[in-house]
């Protein structure tokens, strides 16, 4: 039976990865043992990163969608903390029935964010 998920996506530098994740997303990086790899972990998801120095973050489709039962006060503090949202990221109400926006992290990963209405 399948029970999780942890999707892994390229990082151009390490340290500024781990950065953008504990110290802006209130992720948390306990087993920071390997140096060309990095997991982070907040409430019940984990996302893992992969050192790929050389992606160039113009082509890099890394994303993920990560479901939330506080969509408003996630995007509250993208905008307190003035993160990068894409131009067609800020929040919306989807038809496909989600409240979302997306981020995009340092290495140009796409992080969105949704809640059911």
């Amino acid at each position: 039976m399948l029970q999780s998920i942890h999707p892994k996506l390229p990082m151009r530098n390490k340290s500024e990865t781990k950065d953008f994740y504990v110290n802006q997303l209130g992720f948390e990086a306990p087993h920071d043992f390997y140096p060309d790899y990095l997991m982070v972990h907040k409430d019940n998801i984990e996302i893992h990163f992969f050192l790929y120095e050389d992606i160039d973050p113009k082509t890099n489709y890394g994303m993920c969608y990560i479901r939330t039962n506080d969509v408003d006060a996630l995007y509250a503090h993208a905008l307190k903390s003035k993160l990068s949202i894409p131009e067609l990221g800020h929040l919306m109400e989807k038809p496909w029935r989600q409240k979302e926006f997306s981020l995009l992290d340092p290495s140009s990963n796409l992080l969105t964010f949704g809640q059911a209405l």
